[in-house]
């Protein structure tokens, strides 16, 4: 059942606030980690030729709209922190959309692929088929969701600030079904870790060629 509108507010607004008040200090700390094992499972599961259109969403300061971008494609990215939006437009040169992810409003069947990378985990379980299906209706037909969250035992809370709902596979794979998408793989990081280091799971799923 959705939340109602107080507690989505809240929920967005607490979230939020934590970002913005510790901008400058995250894009620092963020700067120089290595997505690239997630980049290319998002882009080599797309089987249409550059350029593609790209969705980052919840894109931060924006160093994976940089990277989107210098390999030739239309990067779009999307954050509900302001300060972030400012930096992204300012270090990518790519559009950003201010935007939370509880009030989106986005183009249908408009992205090739969409990059989740550590966002989703901000939307709360009652939320979250309503956010992935406006993520499945964004893409093209074929198009791919690539989402990385941090794993847990299927809870959701505060946690120093921020708002995190924590799934594990089967549950995530779950949602991902019932809103319609197909897995194409699943993986988990950091990679070169035992299992019980490796705190994110990260998964790819494609909108089937037959929706529309």
């Amino acid at each position: 059942m959705p939340l109602p509108k107080e507690d989505l507010d809240s929920i967005a607004g607490g979230t939020l606030a934590h970002y913005e008040g510790r901008a400058a200090d995250f894009r620092e700390g963020t700067r120089d980690h290595d997505v690239s094992q997630n980049i290319n499972a998002l882009l080599d599961a797309i089987a249409r030729p550059a350029p593609l259109a790209i969705l980052d969403f919840g894109c931060g300061p924006g160093r994976d709209l940089k990277t989107f971008s210098k390999l030739g494609h239309r990067a779009i990215g999307l954050d509900g922190t302001a300060s972030f939006v400012e930096m992204a437009r300012a270090d990518s040169g790519c559009e950003v959309w201010y935007q939370n992810f509880f009030e989106l409003d986005l183009p249908p069947s408009f992205f090739d692929g969409v990059f989740a990378n550590a966002s989703l985990f901000h939307v709360p379980v009652a939320e979250l088929p309503r956010v992935l299906g406006q993520l499945y209706a964004s893409l093209k037909a074929d198009g791919v969701l690539f989402c990385s969250n941090p794993r847990g035992s299927n809870s959701e809370g505060w946690s120093g600030g921020r708002y995190g709902a924590y799934h594990d596979l089967e549950a995530w794979r779950g949602f991902m079904a019932a809103a319609g998408f197909a897995e194409i793989r699943h993986y988990y990081r950091p990679d070169g870790l035992l299992r019980a280091e490796q705190a994110w799971l990260a998964t790819v799923w494609r909108k089937p060629s037959n929706e529309r």
